[in-house]
């Protein structure tokens, strides 16, 4: 007779933290100012203003924002507070940058307001494979925030961690 397969992993006392599992539900809206330009090229503050009044803002209800200029244009600071005054009142975020600036800004929120108690003292995996844009620094902000309390932090799957942090004995 065979022996039962036992599930060490199952029965360890490893815990995994899989920042997809924090992943917020909304639209990621790259909002480009190139076609509110003067040939693409100058910003005319009373067309660029008129734009901003007249576009309607709603549509971006519960979404998160990247403010960009994809052209080679000098764009007054201004130019992106203004939108930010009328798009606020829908937007969950809004950044300057392109859609990696708007996820580590995303996971910056939610890593600080991340309540870590529970991990004290515990063995944990940072879980390492995503099928969402988790930005690369969103792993080190939770390693940084995880380091003081934790027994042990590896990263990956729990049958192939690397091992990246052990609290040493006192």
């Amino acid at each position: 007779m065979a022996e039962e397969i036992i599930n060490r992993v199952a029965n360890s006392k490893l815990v995994t933290i899989d920042l997809e599992d924090y992943y917020p539900k909304g639209q990621r809206v790259l909002f480009d100012i190139k076609d509110w330009l003067f040939q693409e090229l100058i910003l005319k503050e009373s067309d660029f203003r008129a734009f901003v009044k007249e576009h309607d803002w709603s549509q971006y209800q519960d979404a998160y924002l990247a403010l960009t200029c994809s052209v080679d244009a000098i764009i007054p600071s201004w130019a992106y507070l203004l939108i930010t005054s009328h798009v606020s009142a829908y937007a969950k975020k809004i950044v300057v940058g392109d859609l990696v600036t708007l996820e580590t800004a995303i996971y910056q929120d939610i890593i600080s307001q991340l309540d870590v108690s529970d991990y004290s003292e515990k063995p944990l995996i940072i879980k390492g494979c995503a099928n969402k844009p988790i930005p690369e620094s969103a792993y080190t902000l939770l390693v940084s925030k995880l380091q003081p309390i934790a027994k042990s932090i590896m990263y990956g799957e729990a049958c192939s961690t690397v091992p990246l942090y052990k609290k040493g004995k006192m």
